[in-house]
């Protein structure tokens, strides 16, 4: 037999039928503080696996980002650090959440207030996660954007490359060379396939392969051009045009490229003739290397230098 019964009996012939009423609604009300004590506890534990469930899937998150670009990669190290502070939000809120089933009415709603401010705190620290991630995707599609600039500046110089080597096969051996280095074509050609010793004057054979040159490259409207004349070290002559062998060098670029623009439709905006005298020899010990024309082929480098900057 129950308690609330056995107090019945005990009173009924007693006390009045008042006290017995009085007596019973105190029971049903304890009674439906328990029930009500019993829901929160529920609606507590409702809360906390859904603050569970928001762990786990910033977890996923910060796996993902980890796998991301390296160039946020120090973000991302400390963004875990900040994961780690949230292991240890996430056992202060266990452990208030026991003492919250535990405590008396005012604890209650202490524990209950420091509950929401942990929730928020949580909150904030998704939203600079899910911050970090928009700003990891922003760089890769940056870098993927720049690769793309990259391949296709890269492919297409190898293309012009190719089609300068064709232009010019039957010179390549005889004083002239074609390579492609640092994102640039360099066409080289020795003074004895274009200048007599001493002369800025091109002979017949060398504007034949300067206009052989000019026809292949005259409709890259993306290149620069730059004929450089280098010498030897040797001093020039008494009695020669040239002053010495910055003058000659000059001279000779300057030649090159009038003739150039004489056999093709190339852009003179788009030229620039140098002389570099004796002071970028390729072989310091062999001076018929060294008395030469370069003519560079350099792209536009615009886009990527935009894409960099952004």
């Amino acid at each position: 037999m129950s308690y609330p019964i056995l107090f019945s009996l005990f009173f009924v012939a007693c006390v009045p039928a008042r006290k017995y009423e009085e007596a019973d609604q105190r029971a049903k009300a304890l009674q439906s503080e328990a029930e009500a004590a019993n829901k929160k506890a529920l609606d507590a534990q409702t809360r906390m696996d859904e603050m569970g469930a928001e762990l786990s899937g910033l977890s996923k998150r910060v796996g993902e980002l980890e796998r991301d670009t390296t160039v946020l990669g120090t973000s991302l190290r400390k963004m875990t650090v900040q994961y780690d502070k949230i292991n240890t939000l996430n056992d202060e809120l266990l452990s208030k959440y026991n003492a919250l089933l535990a405590g008396n009415s005012s604890e209650n709603r202490k524990l209950l207030t420091d509950l929401e401010a942990m929730r928020l705190d949580l909150q904030n620290k998704e939203d600079s996660v899910n911050a970090l991630a928009k700003r990891v995707g922003e760089k890769q599609a940056a870098l993927a954007a720049l690769q793309a600039e990259i391949d296709a500046k890269d492919a297409a110089m190898k293309d012009l490359k190719n089609r300068v080597s064709q232009a010019l096969s039957g010179f390549e051996g005889k004083g002239l060379t074609v390579e492609q280095r640092n994102g640039r074509i360099y066409v080289s050609m020795d003074n004895k396939l274009l200048f007599p010793s001493g002369s800025a004057a091109v002979d017949a054979k060398g504007r034949d392969a300067i206009a052989k040159l000019a026809k292949a490259i005259e409709n890259e409207k993306d290149l620069s051009i730059l004929v450089e004349g280098h010498t030897d070290t040797d001093k020039i002559a008494p009695g020669s045009a040239y002053k010495d062998n910055w003058d000659l060098s000059v001279a000779r670029a300057t030649s090159v490229v009038r003739i150039m623009q004489e056999s093709s439709a190339t852009d003179p905006v788009r030229i620039t003739a140098a002389g570099r005298g004796e002071y970028v020899p390729v072989d310091p010990d062999d001076k018929a290397k060294n008395r030469r024309i370069e003519v560079v082929l350099i792209p536009d480098l615009k886009e990527l230098y935009k894409l960099v900057k952004d």
